[in-house]
This record gives C-alpha cells, structure tokens and sequence, in this order.
C-alpha cells in the first residue's frame, strides 16, 4: 500500500492515520501537501465534531522522510511548517493518539494538535540538530508554549530521544496509559469531546491561542447568542438529560 493519510469517519469523531510502515510513518512531501486540503474538508464536515491523529501500527511517525531531504530541505521544511499550521488552526478539538515514535515532524505535529494521549514505551525528540537544520520560529514556539524553554532547548540543543513518562512531566503529554488502554481511553474521550458544545470548544480553542481582540469576543457572543446551545445546555442541565447541541460552525 502506497504512503498516505488515511480517513476514518464515526459517530462525529474523523480520525486520520499516517501510514508508512516502512519507513515508521515517516511524512513524504505528498503526505505533508495532502494534510491541509484534507483538514479543510473535515473542518466544513458539519457531521465533524472532533479529529483524532495516529499513526499505523506500533509507531506515531518519525518525522519527515529523510530521503526526501536531499531533494530539497528548505521546501520539505516550508510543506511541514504548512501542514502544522493547518493543523494548529483546525477549528474543532484535535488529539494526537501516540505510540512508539513521534520523533522530528512527527512531534511537530503532535505538538499542533491540541491534546496528546501516548502509550507507555512511546520516544519523544525534535532532532534537526543531528542535521544541521534550523527548527521554525513558530514549530519553537509552539514547543516551548507546551514544555517550556528549559525542555525545548533540552530537546532541540541535544536532539536526544526522551521517554514518555519525561513528556508526561514536561506537559509535552496529557496523559500517558498503558499500551493495551490508550485506544479505548482515546474513543472514550473523543466520544465525551463529541458531546460536549462545539461552540464552547471553538471559542476556547481561540482564546487559549493568545491575545483576544475585543471584536472577536463579541464575534463569539454573537454566536452563542443565536446558537441555541446555551439555552439547550440550561435546560438539559435542569430535566437532568443529555444536552444536544446543534451549532457546528460560525454562521
């Protein structure tokens, strides 16, 4: 089977599976050019309520395609800083679902993602420095925002690999399970992510990102007001029900 991402889609949960055994997963320009055109689909898929990345078999990904970098490091670099900010940028809760490997891009992409489940065993690192490569300003950034800039520069000084319960301490990891329960801890809480207010979701996604302008906290107010999930949520909460919200995207 050829490298590429493969599409899950059930009950409001898209998951997408980078797959390149091979190779451990690692992203070929292709697959890093394929993911943010599929992101968009999935943010307009109103049926979407919550994305979930991981890689096939034992292994998350191992970042880009070595092989590919001889061609040209500079444009395999701009292709992955592009599907991390498209991924960053997804409008719905997004979870990176660790094993094994998650080394170099693919770390990148957890790292965009906005919660990170791994399993016991799984390996961290961001390794450009085995290569003479300059990390992006923002893939920094954003990996400082999680770990700190004591750990960051630990990780892109040494390149070294560290281990899951380390990601765990650092923040780099939400939560850490052993390998036989993080699949049925993720479906549960992407199903719990799913019922829960899109619209509370998305705005806090926003928020927690940085600087609010005030336009924007009354673009929001705006949508909850016409939404209908505040009223359902007050009346689910008081006939002791499941609430069912309805909004799934700015109107």
């Amino acid at each position: 089977m050829e490298p590429g991402l493969h599409l899950d889609l059930a009950d409001g949960v898209a998951t997408v599976v980078i797959h390149h055994p091979a190779k451990r997963n690692a992203m070929t320009p292709a697959m890093w050019r394929e993911l943010p055109g599929l992101l968009d689909r999935l943010a307009d898929d109103p049926s979407v309520r919550v994305l979930v990345l991981t890689g096939a078999g034992d292994t998350f990904c191992a970042g880009a395609d070595i092989g590919t970098l001889r061609e040209s490091a500079v444009e395999s670099q701009a292709l992955a800083v592009a599907a991390e900010e498209a991924l960053a940028a997804f409008p719905k809760p997004s979870l990176a679902a660790i094993r094994g490997y998650c080394v170099g891009g693919g770390c990148q992409l957890a790292a965009a993602c906005d919660l990170r489940f791994a399993a016991e065993g799984s390996s961290f690192g961001i390794t450009p420095a085995k290569l003479g490569i300059v990390y992006p300003a923002s893939s920094t950034r954003r990996l400082t925002g999680l770990v700190g800039p004591a750990t960051a520069k630990y990780l892109l000084y040494s390149a070294e690999l560290i281990d899951a319960q380390r990601a765990l301490r650092t923040g780099l990891l939400d939560e850490l399970l052993p390998a036989d329960g993080l699949a049925k801890r993720v479906a549960e809480f992407v199903r719990t992510l799913a019922s829960r207010s899109l619209l509370t979701q998305a705005a806090a996604k926003e928020f927690t990102a940085g600087p609010v302008a005030p336009e924007r906290e009354a673009h929001w107010a705006g949508q909850a007001r016409g939404s209908g999930d505040t009223a359902e949520g007050v009346a689910a909460f008081l006939e002791r029900r499941t609430p069912r919200f309805t909004w799934s995207g700015p109107s």
